[in-house]
């Protein structure tokens, strides 16, 4: 089997500068009691500006004030960890968050479905380039080594336990993933690197430290299995951006609606699932939130598809308060099904297909303003058809001996004398009795002098001229 470890070197770094509109703004991560603030974790530009993790606040502020500020949460490291978690899990379904700030995954079957090594690895950075987190790769034949090589190495790929050995044997003992007190025993004793100590007899190992060591030393190289508890996503999208200042126009709101709507898609992918309904909320300070439903009529989970009709929706809404975060819940979240195409696409390049030119229609005029038609229960033309929200199976059955036209005129019209012939009927319908609109017809199939072809009508009984009442494609 082959393993590889994702590693998130600056995970609360990264969340948090994900959801400002300038990734390239100083920003530095705040702890520590509100006496002594302490910067926990700066950015680059922040570190150009001379700011370093440890340094007090007011050290900071001394140095430059052309830096942001955000709090470190640590419970938004976990969060973020399980968002990537599932992410990852569209590609294995052997996913392990054991480690912190790592996403560890089997790949070994999965490279038949998504190509060879390098091609796997190039989709898996630019996936996550564009979610916004830095990263460092490494697959190797078990999970322990991969996650101890992502403390030195990036890109690396190990393909055997023969060079896992050389590339650990080479490791420093304070990276591999022992205790502190362990690695700091073993330096003491002279024992740099990790070949040093596995040159040492066992039961002397044995002798001086506890038995978790020999374990960890033996799961590094593969001789013991690593029990690991495996990823389940759950069955419910929930993030919330916080915004840094007060919103109140929908061009403002459009980064962290874009951003929102990446995630749930890449949660979707994780999921092999689609969304068909969903709520953004707005939320005010001492006000109730602004909650705007996002309604499908199929599921969907493409990121610019699902930004596209929230957008919609959101302009729509008029924000009366100003909007201090952004949330996006989805708990509707049906299997996916992959729109059928032909092998050789006919449309256009620039051409959307219809489900999703529906969804947009419907997103920016409004949801009783695209409408399907249905067949009804009732043999007069101008009543054998509705309006539907969404398509449907026919209420009756068709008959492919009986014709029926295309297009139905707002109002039947008289046909002068002469202008067409009969090619076909009378064909006969009475119907309407129960209702008061009771009509007695006899329909003929017609061709005009330009050879077009029609559906007309005499009453019953009656003589005279046809009255048009639709025409054929």
């Amino acid at each position: 089997m082959r393993w590889v470890c994702i590693l998130f070197p600056q995970l609360a770094l990264d969340a948090a500068l994900r959801q400002r509109p300038d990734p390239d703004e100083p920003l530095a991560l705040l702890t520590g009691p509100a006496q002594r603030r302490v910067l926990q974790a700066v950015n680059g530009p922040a570190r150009a500006l001379g700011l370093r993790p440890g340094q007090t606040m007011t050290a900071a502020q001394a140095l430059s004030k052309g830096f942001a500020t955000a709090e470190y949460d640590a419970a938004q490291i976990q969060y973020w960890q399980q968002f990537l978690a599932a992410w990852a899990y569209r590609f294995s379904s052997q996913v392990s968050v054991h480690y912190p700030r790592t996403v560890v995954f089997e790949i070994e079957s999965s490279l038949g479905l998504f190509g060879p090594w390098p091609v796997f690895e190039a989709r898996l950075r630019a996936e996550l380039t564009e979610l916004g987190f830095r990263h460092r790769i490494v697959a190797a034949p078990n999970p322990v080594a991969a996650r101890t090589l992502a403390n030195a190495y990036d890109a690396l790929v190990v393909p055997d336990n023969e060079t896992l050995q050389a590339y650990l044997g080479h490791m420093p003992v304070d990276r591999v993933g022992l205790a502190p007190e362990v690695a700091t025993a073993l330096s003491r004793m002279g024992l740099r690197q990790l070949s040093q100590v596995q040159a040492l007899p066992r039961h002397t190992l044995a002798r001086r430290f506890e038995a978790d060591m020999l374990k960890h030393l033996d799961a590094l190289v593969g001789s013991r299995t690593l029990a690991l508890s495996f990823y389940l996503p759950p069955d419910r999208f929930d993030v919330r951006i916080e915004l840094n200042y007060d919103v109140q126009s929908h061009q403002a709101l459009l980064f962290p609606l874009r951003r929102l709507t990446g995630d749930l898609s890449a949660y979707l992918c994780g999921r092999d699932s689609g969304v068909q309904r969903f709520d953004l909320h707005l939320e005010h300070a001492g006000l109730p939130d602004t909650v705007i439903k996002v309604g499908l009529l199929s599921a969907e989970r493409d990121a610019s598809m699902l930004f596209e009709l929230a957008r919609g929706r959101l302009e729509q809404v008029q924000v009366e308060a100003p909007v201090r975060g952004f949330r996006l819940c989805a708990e509707d979240l049906p299997s996916f099904v992959p729109q059928r195409l032909e092998l050789f696409d006919e449309r256009p390049q620039q051409s959307l297909p219809w489900e999703q030119l529906r969804e947009r229609l419907r997103a920016r005029l409004g949801d009783e303003s695209v409408q399907g038609l249905g067949f009804g229960d009732d043999h007069r033309p101008e009543c054998a058809w509705q309006m539907k929200p969404q398509p449907q199976q026919p209420t009756c059955p068709l008959r492919d001996d009986i014709q029926r036209p295309g297009w139905l005129l707002g109002e039947p019209q008289v046909l002068p004398e002469g202008q067409a012939r009969i090619l076909m009927g009378p064909e006969r319908i009475e119907s309407g009795w129960w209702d008061g609109a009771d009509v007695r017809r006899d329909y003929y199939l017609i061709e005009t002098r330009t050879g077009q072809r029609g559906w007309a009508y005499r009453p019953v009984g009656e003589g005279g001229s046809l009255w048009l009442q639709g025409w054929f494609a």
